[in-house]
């Protein structure tokens, strides 16, 4: 008897004391003491910072600046008191966040501030102004880049493989036979069949008569003399009657017309060779060592059987 009873103490007790930790009141307390002494033990660890949080004239300029952008008009009074003390709040809390170690082993926080040290290095080159002769350097070493593409004008007349069927040959002899004799008089949106991407072309770069009509098309448009009515030239659609009227070699083209697109190219490559400059020196501080990575299970097994394999 007098052994049963501790025995049925200790059973009553253990439901109580679950059901006081689940109690969300004490979950909190345990949280908060937690959260306290590891606050504690940083503040030993980290520096001693500033108690003194200093609100600068520049800054409230630079808060007014960014209301203005965003609304169009300048804060009231009142919104910019609060636009003071939110940015007070939120010095507070980066003091102390930096403080806790919560910037620490953050993704997005070591991605951006890897991208503010870059953007003060291409800030940097950015400044430098290239001269004309450092402009005709690079257009001279990238001359593909630059180059003006040909391009041609030109009407054409469709013919639909699907609707003439097995007279299309002979249709498109007859068709371009009339338009021989019509010429440049040739009234091109009344014959043929209908084409979505129209009969006239003005200027049309190389690309683009390549991107629309294939290939075969744009090649063939180089043997045209022009001029005249000449074809059939097959396209990705069917068979097309074709007057060129002008073709336009492509060339490569003076600095001044295409200055602002060579500076851009030449800006851009600066940036890349900044921030290259930037981690070569940045390394030469560190010494960087990378562990090979653990074989996975079963890898060493699995070689081996390949071995095995190869032996047998």
């Amino acid at each position: 008897m007098g052994r049963g009873r501790p025995r049925r103490i200790r059973t009553n007790r253990v439901p109580a004391l679950k059901r006081i930790l689940r109690e969300p009141l004490l979950q909190f307390l345990l949280l908060g003491g937690a959260i306290f002494a590891v606050s504690g033990l940083l503040s030993n660890q980290a520096p001693a910072r500033s108690s003194t949080i200093v609100v600068t004239q520049g800054r409230i300029e630079s808060l007014t600046a960014a209301f203005s952008l965003t609304w169009q008009r300048p804060p009231t009074p009142e919104e910019l008191q609060g636009l003071i003390r939110d940015y007070v709040r939120e010095e507070a809390a980066v003091r102390e966040a930096v403080a806790l170690g919560l910037d620490r082993d953050d993704v997005i926080i070591r991605r951006r501030l890897r991208q503010k040290l870059e953007f003060v290095s291409e800030d940097i080159a950015a400044r430098a102004e290239p001269s004309d002769d450092q402009l005709r350097a690079w257009l001279t070493a990238h001359p593909g880049d630059f180059r003006i593409e040909p391009n041609y004008t030109f009407s054409q007349v469709y013919l639909d493989p699907g609707r003439r069927g097995a007279n299309l040959a002979r249709e498109a002899a007859l068709l371009l036979a009339r338009l021989k004799r019509e010429g440049s008089r040739a009234d091109v949106a009344a014959e043929g069949d209908p084409f979505l991407l129209g009969h006239q072309f003005e200027a049309l770069p190389a690309r683009d008569v390549k991107s629309q009509f294939g290939g075969n098309f744009a090649a063939a448009l180089d043997t045209l003399r022009p001029g005249r009515w000449q074809g059939p030239i097959e396209s990705s659609y069917g068979l097309h009657l074709v007057h060129l009227h002008e073709r336009v070699e492509g060339r490569m083209p003076a600095l001044s017309e295409v200055r602002d697109a060579v500076r851009r190219e030449w800006s851009n490559a600066q940036r890349v060779e900044a921030n290259e400059a930037l981690y070569r020196k940045l390394l030469e501080r560190y010494s960087v060592t990378i562990e090979k990575p653990r074989p996975a299970a079963g890898a060493d097994t699995a070689a081996e059987e390949r071995r095995g394999e190869r032996r047998r």
